[in-house]
């Protein structure tokens, strides 16, 4: 995704890990997608390439859960 596409992103909390939204969370979006918050992990340490633009985030699999259970805001 581009820089302009990303402008006007408004973000929606699915699914938290903690009460001070520091930590890792899924997010819906304004445009129909999710952007989740989580740790990086780097290509190396998972042994695939990404293309340039993308990152590897590692979240706890009971946060996906979550956000698949919330759905997404009507």
């Amino acid at each position: 995704m581009s820089n302009d596409e990303m402008s006007g992103l408004v973000l929606t909390p699915l699914a938290v890990t903690c009460a001070t939204g520091t930590c890792p969370t899924v997010y819906s979006t304004n445009r129909g997608t999710l952007v989740v918050q989580g740790y990086t992990v780097t290509p190396a340490e998972a042994g695939v390439r990404t293309p340039d633009g993308e990152q590897l985030v590692e979240i706890p699999i009971e946060l996906l859960a979550d956000a698949l259970r919330a759905g997404t805001p009507s």
